[in-house]
């Protein structure tokens, strides 16, 4: 029984660092487009994200033979608004500055659920996981490298995705504990994509064959690493699938001077990642001996 309950854990774990991985990619292929001189709003990206999202889940669930069974309905809606603020602000942030910078910044949001999970979950309320948050803060600071990362106003739409996506974290956590993945993810793409169009309705128009192809790549990333992200959260709690998703910060530290231009990390910029990571694996490894 034992072991059985530690293979889920591992599974959850696996399954956020793919994650990780899939929501980098996405944001990487932004710049590409960026990259080739194409003006693609950061709007068109979510709004494409989440409608081809909803396609597949509608695939999916038309061949399993699956019928929606939502149970309580406002942890769906608030992970959808929460998501939908994350995704946009995060995508505009990687538009307005550097792919490591607006992850960096995205991935603050482990620190934000601590404190929400500490007023709000008291089962989650443990002392040595906020530790362990604190010190990947402390590591994401480091990267940033005070005086030579420049911070500006744009830098403040990818700080607010991550307090956005710790809400939708603990939803997604909240909501995992009655609702399977396709109903989860039948709510965040369906109600996704209405309200990312009424949002944006002046930026949504129909894309060029090149700008196509690279929203396409976009929201396949972004829907994969979507998936996993809500398989992982099963097995894990809030803060601790936080904390794994933050080796997004290594992705972007050892990735981005080489696929995305952007400048390298300083000494103290590895140091942090050093910290982080390390929190994560001893987070994971607690998670398994509870």
């Amino acid at each position: 029984m034992k072991t059985q309950f530690n293979l889920k854990v591992l599974l959850g774990c696996i399954c956020i660092f793919g994650s990780a991985f899939f929501f980098y990619l996405a944001t990487i292929i932004i710049k590409w487009a960026k990259i080739k001189g194409l003006h693609i709003d950061p709007a068109l990206f979510v709004f494409a994200r989440f409608l081809l999202g909803f396609i597949s889940v509608l695939i999916l669930m038309a061949l399993k033979k699956k019928k929606i069974k939502a149970e309580k309905k406002g942890y769906l809606i608030g992970r959808t608004i929460a998501n939908c603020v994350a995704v946009y602000c995060f995508f505009k942030g990687v538009d307005l500055t550097s792919v490591v910078q607006a992850n960096i910044l995205n991935m603050t949001y482990p620190l934000f659920i601590a404190i929400f999970s500490w007023m709000f979950l008291k089962e989650q309320r443990d002392a040595i996981a906020i530790i362990v948050v604190i010190i990947a803060f402390a590591g994401v600071w480091l990267i940033l490298a005070p005086g030579k990362m420049n911070f500006h106003l744009n830098s403040l739409w990818a700080l607010a995705s991550g307090i956005s996506a710790a809400i939708s974290m603990m939803y997604l956590n909240l909501s995992r504990r009655v609702n399977d993945t396709e109903t989860t993810l039948f709510f965040l793409f369906g109600l996704g994509s209405a309200l990312i169009y009424i949002a944006f309705f002046d930026k949504i128009n129909m894309p060029q064959l090149l700008d196509l192809k690279y929203l396409f790549l976009c929201s396949i990333s972004g829907i994969v690493g979507q998936y996993l992200i809500t398989i992982g959260f099963k097995y894990v709690t809030a803060i601790e699938g936080g904390i794994i998703s933050s080796t997004r910060i290594l992705l972007a530290a050892v990735l981005g001077p080489f696929i995305a231009m952007d400048p390298a990390l300083s000494v103290f910029g590895w140091v942090g990642a050093f910290l982080i990571f390390s929190g994560n694996i001893f987070l994971t490894l607690r998670k398994a001996k509870r």
